[in-house]
């Protein structure tokens, strides 16, 4: 795991950043804005310049801070050979001993804290591991996930490259800019116009989240019959030029 940490600390920038993050969480109101009432579905002053810039920057749905970090982090596993299977076997070995190590510490700083020093509401915030907020703990968690699924994606792919559903796979990873936008434009909209965005059981978000990603499988095997790039892909490269 050397070569792995070694990236971390020539880009101590990723570190510094999700400092700055955890720190202005603590200091300031990370529920500012949010309607109390529709909590994380309606921003009550977004449309203001301060409202905005609070949301695109430090409390929307995917703020700059952190979110910046996981792009720096994708920098520095794109300077890995991945074609390397000791790279693999060694960023998967990472990945499962911090995913295991974080979820652990978590858990006990929060059983702890909270019989000494901190409430339940404040031991959650700082320590757990969910997305809201956007802690250390969330994003170093997700991270070593992430690296889980990426070194297993790699080897099922190798392993499996000419069946229908691998490919059908690849095919909308390769337009992934284009899901980003549609799950949002399409999915949720979809759920806003038939009023059934909120209060609505697991099953049927589960059942949902399963159709529109076989759906856009579908649409990505389609598309990419005739064209290289997603349609997004494609604007966003006309636009570059």
């Amino acid at each position: 795991m050397d070569e792995v940490f070694l990236n971390w600390y020539e880009n101590p920038l990723t570190s510094v950043l999700l400092m700055i993050t955890q720190t202005l969480q603590v200091i300031f109101n990370y529920m500012a804005g949010w309607d109390p009432q529709h909590f994380f579905l309606e921003y009550l002053d977004f449309w203001t310049v301060e409202g905005f810039l609070r949301n695109l920057f430090f409390n929307g749905y995917h703020p700059v801070l952190p979110w910046i970090c996981f792009f720096f982090i994708g920098l520095i596993l794109g300077r890995l050979d991945l074609t390397n299977d000791t790279v693999r076997k060694r960023l998967l070995v990472a990945g499962l001993s911090i995913t295991v190590l974080t979820e652990f510490m978590s858990k006990v700083l929060m059983n702890v804290t909270t019989k000494s020093v901190l409430d339940a509401d404040s031991a959650w915030f700082l320590f757990e591991t969910g997305p809201i907020p956007p802690n250390i703990f969330y994003i170093v968690s997700n991270t070593a996930t992430a690296l889980i699924v990426i070194v297993g994606s790699i080897y099922i792919a190798e392993k499996f490259a000419e069946h229908g559903l691998v490919r059908a796979i690849i095919n909308t990873g390769q337009l992934t800019l284009t899901h980003y936008v549609s799950h949002v434009f399409i999915g949720i909209g979809i759920l806003i116009v038939f009023d059934r965005l909120d209060n609505q059981t697991l099953a049927f978000s589960l059942l949902y989240a399963c159709l529109f990603f076989i759906g856009s499988m579908l649409f990505s095997v389609r598309w990419r019959r005739k064209y290289r790039r997603g349609p997004i892909e494609l604007m966003m490269r006309k636009i570059s030029k």
